[in-house]
């Protein structure tokens, strides 16, 4: 075993002199003190496999137009519950996407016109519209000093948008993944507790301090203060009372960090198997679509 660990280390880059010694540098790369861990995970087949799809989808639609909050063209796919199913009367979830994504692109990645149709056909949810919008690559989903507000748009623009549709809007969902996970906990400070019907955070990006989220990405906040304003630990108070749902894999980087928050708030959900991809996203929509989705409020 140690023989077949070692070989595996020796064809990750980057890893550093102690992995490369073997068994010793594979204690250290194992418990989270060396980098490279997910590698060494994918590679020993912790991920798994992207699951496929259910069979069946429906067509999304996008709404596109000029963001004043985000000051360039967002578009917003929304995704039905059935096909031919307009958004009139029914409850909206929220989708935000993570790092280097979009709206569309995470529809299509997560194949979430799939997952919705499947879990309200045969899953027993009450049907729901999910919208899924352009946040910007890194702006984790706050207000920015450039005078991007992903936030705004969302609240001051999208939801409007939807409601001027015959959607309801009163109460939402917001569901999001790695910095879209951070996003949802920020849109449901947000609106509060009266309007948020329910969250999932999947894989959130959190951090424990700032200098661990520029070290993560130099883009994630404008400065410690910003940081501060918007660390959610800081504001466990305004999550209490919120339907909230946190998952995330246990060869996740994030996970140490999910793990504390999951202690502090008592979410549902909870950490199994997997890593920071679209494998173990895909393997937890049935439950957290069912989760939204028994939470809203019904026709």
């Amino acid at each position: 075993m140690i023989t077949r660990r070692a070989l595996v280390l020796g064809g990750l880059g980057g890893l550093g002199a102690a992995a490369a010694t073997g068994g010793a540098g594979y204690a250290l790369v194992e418990s989270g003190a060396l980098p490279g861990k997910v590698r060494l995970d994918r590679a020993l087949g912790r991920c798994g496999d992207v699951p496929a799809p259910p069979p069946a989808s429906v067509r999304a639609e996008t709404m596109t137009w000029r963001s004043a909050h985000r000051r360039t063209t967002v578009t917003a796919t929304v995704v039905p519950p059935a096909a031919n199913r307009s958004p009139r009367g029914l409850p909206v979830v929220v989708a935000l996407h993570g790092t280097g994504e979009d709206g569309s692109s995470l529809v299509r990645n997560l194949a979430l016109d799939h997952y919705l149709p499947d879990a309200v056909a045969n899953g027993g949810v009450l049907p729901f519209t999910l919208v899924s919008v352009d946040g910007g690559r890194d702006t984790y989903w706050h207000p920015r000093a450039s005078g991007d507000d992903p936030l705004g748009m969302i609240v001051d623009e999208l939801l409007p948008r939807l409601r001027d549709r015959g959607a309801r809007t009163d109460r939402v969902g917001a569901i999001g993944w790695s910095m879209g996970g951070y996003g949802a906990l920020v849109l449901a400070r947000r609106l509060g507790r009266a309007r948020t019907a329910a969250v999932v955070a999947s894989s959130p990006a959190l951090f424990a301090s700032y200098e661990d989220a520029v070290a993560t990405n130099r883009r994630s906040f404008d400065g410690a203060a910003d940081y501060q304003r918007h660390d959610v630990f800081a504001a466990l108070e305004e999550l209490k009372g919120v339907p909230l749902r946190v998952d995330c894999g246990t060869s996740d980087p994030f996970a140490d960090r999910v793990r504390d928050f999951r202690d502090r708030v008592r979410p549902e959900g909870g950490l199994e198997g997997g890593c920071h991809d679209a494998a173990f996203w895909r393997r937890q929509l049935r439950r957290e679509l069912a989760f939204l989705g028994h939470r809203l409020s019904p026709r």
